[in-house]
């Protein structure tokens, strides 16, 4: 059993549910349109990758969609906001499963790739803790060796404060830390403007 597990949490796929942000100026079933774009191109971003892989949904487990069952296991994210979701993950791997390292990703950022997330497995060798910022103040990616549920406490979820505020808890637990490069998610139209065009030529 790989003793390295790559977490990715998705929101299911229900127009007005998701992308809220951007639905304001595209309207929920487009928003939804775009989603399943960011998750099909996360899941291939990921499917080749050797750790275990599981994905993890906001209300239930869907059945046939973008995530290979053979690839991926499926499980359903439990806690009252995003900070006690990602933290019971993160426990229930490292407590239960005995896993060494964990990483996790939303499916929101079009700039994600493969290689970035071999290397936030690889600087885990080296460090405690890794985080890939994320240009609006957030993170898209936070993995690590030892469980810090310290680093889920007292954040400010959705401002853009999450990722000043995660460092800043890091070293007052004496963690070492690395950073991975800025990237940009899609949450408004301007973003997925940027992207866009990769999207409809794959």
């Amino acid at each position: 059993m790989s003793k390295e597990k790559l977490i990715i949490f998705v929101k299911n796929e229900e127009a007005g549910k998701v992308k809220t942000r951007l639905a304001k100026s595209v309207g929920d079933e487009k928003a939804l349109e775009i989603y399943r774009k960011l998750l099909d191109y996360t899941a291939r971003q990921v499917s080749a990758l050797p750790q275990k892989k599981e994905v993890w949904y906001s209300a239930f487990i869907e059945k046939e969609d973008v995530w290979d069952e053979e690839v991926f296991a499926k499980k359903v994210q439990k806690g009252d906001g995003l900070g006690e979701r990602m933290s019971r993950a993160f426990q229930k791997s490292f407590e239960e499963e005995g896993v060494e390292k964990v990483v996790i990703i939303g499916s929101d950022c079009a700039e994600l790739t493969t290689a970035i997330i071999e290397e936030a497995f690889s600087s885990l060798d080296a460090n405690d803790v890794v985080i890939g910022p994320a240009a609006d103040g957030g993170y898209y990616l936070l993995g690590m060796k030892t469980f810090f549920p310290q680093l889920f406490k007292e954040i400010a979820w959705s401002t853009e404060s999450v990722l000043e505020s995660t460092i800043q808890k890091a070293k007052e637990m004496g963690a070492d830390y690395f950073l991975l490069p800025e990237l940009n998610d899609v949450d408004e139209i301007e973003d997925w403007k940027r992207v866009e065009e990769k999207f409809w030529h794959t």
